[in-house]
């Protein structure tokens, strides 16, 4: 994308000459002269300021009129296309606005000597069915005067501004719909079992690739610029939301199977005949669950009454009153696909209203 836009334009300048005065009939106040007349009479030596490079017409003949009246009014049209510069800024890109200036003043004479003034409805456009706009639309121009002082004197700036306002259905397209596609793809893996290592880790890596793949299309269409956009906000969020879903993966098979479980025994054991003379073992937290660091083989699965057995392992004394839990947040980690079927979606939901919120009405 080229900082830069093309446009088609008919230059009319008007100004006075009482050099050129000539006394005519009523039938003849205006004389209608060819190109050829052009290079004899004083033209003001107008420039285009930011434009990058400018032609005139020259088929079948030179796109020029020349009018002069007999009062010395001069009418001089030229029609050229110009490729003019336009500063965008694109931290909203694609949801961005731009007021693009064609700016043009006198090169030599300052303003003393030439004075420019807009006539009036002196700026108008042609009919927008023949526009080749494919990405904008167009909001409306208007028209400044300005005064440039430089150590050569003072310039007056004449500059048009083409509003105009950027088309999403493209970048939708392109980018924002796959890049929601292929996170909520990430999100089968939580209803896939956490023992089909294969399934899930080929199905993670799939949609990294992918988002890293839509990323670097995104800002292909881009300039290289140092900000961050919100197009870039969005794949970035989208990329580590992909990440995520595959890390989350990693914590649950890790967590599954790096815990030692006891072995089960075939007969319940009673709690009266647990040997009480010796200290309890040191208890350790092992993904968010609490297991013994060294099970006794008398303490398999069992638990005192009223106590959570799937989830705990207790079978000492003090456990009766339950105040081992205070200050515990109890996590099943064998639920953490559970949690994600909630968190991801919703998460991801509250991230989106945010951002299109912020970007389309704020």
């Amino acid at each position: 994308m080229d900082m830069e836009y093309q446009i088609d334009i008919i230059f009319a300048q008007t100004w006075v000459d009482t050099r050129l005065r000539y006394n005519s009939s009523s039938s003849m106040p205006t004389l209608t002269l060819n190109s050829n007349m052009v290079g004899l009479i004083w033209l003001p030596d107008t420039i285009f300021r930011n434009s990058k490079n400018a032609d005139s017409h020259w088929i079948t003949t030179p796109n020029q009129l020349l009018r002069i009246r007999n009062n010395g009014t001069i009418l001089y049209t030229l029609r050229m296309t110009i490729n003019a510069e336009c500063q965008l800024q694109l931290h909203n890109f694609p949801m961005d606005e731009h007021s693009c200036p064609l700016v043009f003043s006198s090169y030599g004479y300052p303003r003393d000597e030439i004075l420019y003034k807009w006539a009036h409805n002196s700026v108008a456009t042609s009919d927008q069915k023949y526009w080749r706009l494919y990405q904008f639309d167009f909001m409306g121009l208007r028209n400044t005067t300005d005064v440039l002082t430089t150590t050569a004197g003072d310039y007056v700036l004449m500059t048009v501004y083409f509003d105009l306002s950027r088309r999403m259905g493209y970048f939708t397209i392109q980018t924002y719909i796959p890049c929601i596609l292929t996170v909520v793809l990430s999100w089968v893996s939580f209803w896939i079992k956490s023992d089909a290592t294969p399934a899930r880790t080929a199905l993670g890596i799939t949609t990294v690739l992918t988002m890293t793949t839509l990323s670097t299309v995104a800002r292909n269409s881009l300039p290289r610029v140092s900000y961050v956009t919100a197009m870039d906000l969005f794949v970035t969020v989208c990329f580590l939301f992909v990440v995520a879903a595959m890390i989350e993966y990693a914590m649950l098979n890790y967590c599954s199977y790096s815990v030692r479980r006891p072995p089960p025994k075939p007969q319940r054991m009673a709690y009266a005949s647990f040997n009480m003379t010796h200290a309890p073992r040191p208890m350790m937290p092992m993904g968010n669950s609490l297991f013994w660091h060294d099970y006794e083989d008398n303490c398999l699965y069992e638990c005192l009454d009223g106590k959570d057995c799937t989830s705990f392992f207790c079978c000492y004394e003090e456990c009766k009153e339950g105040g081992w839990k205070k200050g515990r947040i109890h996590v099943n980690i064998r639920e953490l696909d559970s949690y994600s079927r909630v968190f991801f979606p919703t998460s991801f939901l509250l991230f989106n209203i945010v951002y299109w919120v912020s970007y389309l009405y704020l």
